[in-house]
């Protein structure tokens, strides 16, 4: 079993910032692509940020030059700056996990962290 814990959300004011975590733990032989996502109040859930393996980035372009993926062994994180009320949601961690030799991939998600901007 792969589990994923977020941690890090919480209420701020526009312009503040707030970094997220998400930890891995569990039976892992390799991480593959990791995500974050977010699903605002009444909106469908979306794609915020990838890291891949190597470490390449990818953003929506709404957070483009505020938020910052970044990973390292079995975590990874989102820096998010000059926040904005409409970056109000629930913020999950999405992983795509290799549990083990076989090299069988399954995708995980966490159980979410709530980030409310309002001033």
């Amino acid at each position: 079993q792969v589990q994923l814990m977020e941690s890090g959300g919480g209420s701020v004011q526009p312009g503040g910032s707030l970094r997220l975590s998400c930890a891995a733990s569990g039976t892992i032989f390799r991480i593959n692509t990791m995500n974050w996502y977010r699903q605002g109040p009444g909106k469908q859930r979306e794609l915020v940020a990838v890291i891949d393996s190597d470490g390449g980035t990818d953003y929506a372009d709404s957070v483009k030059g505020r938020f910052t993926i970044s990973r390292d062994n079995r975590a990874v994180y989102l820096q998010m700056r000059s926040l904005k009320p409409e970056d109000t949601a629930v913020y999950y961690c999405h992983a795509y996990v290799v549990p083990y030799t076989d090299n069988r991939e399954y995708d995980y998600w966490g159980q979410g962290t709530r980030v409310t901007v309002s001033s």
